[in-house]
């Protein structure tokens, strides 16, 4: 690479431009959550049939960030959340489980 020098005019005035290339930014590398990553495995099926707080305390055991339980037929918001597991829980029990 050569080095040049740039010039324009900018509000009647020459602007230089530097002649190095621009810095480029690194972003951090995504964590890998539950559902993400052959590291854990945890199928959120295996929830149903338990009780609320046994499957809430065992899915933080087992690196869900969020742990949301709700009766059917809530409404909800459906945005995808890594690291979420939703239970639907009727009479205390988990009658249906999925992730996101």
């Amino acid at each position: 690479m050569t080095d040049r020098q740039v010039t324009a005019v900018c509000g009647g005035r020459p602007f230089h431009a530097p002649s190095r290339p621009p810095t480029v930014a690194v972003m951090a590398p995504v964590p890998n959550l539950p559902g993400d990553s052959d590291d854990i495995q945890d199928d959120a099926e295996a929830y149903v049939g338990l009780g609320r707080q046994e499957a809430e305390d065992r899915a933080r055991a087992r690196g869900w960030t969020t742990v949301r339980a709700v009766p059917p037929g809530a409404v909800i918001t459906m945005e995808y959340l890594t690291g979420r597991i939703n239970f639907e829980v009727e009479d205390g029990v988990v009658h249906r489980s999925w992730q996101g």
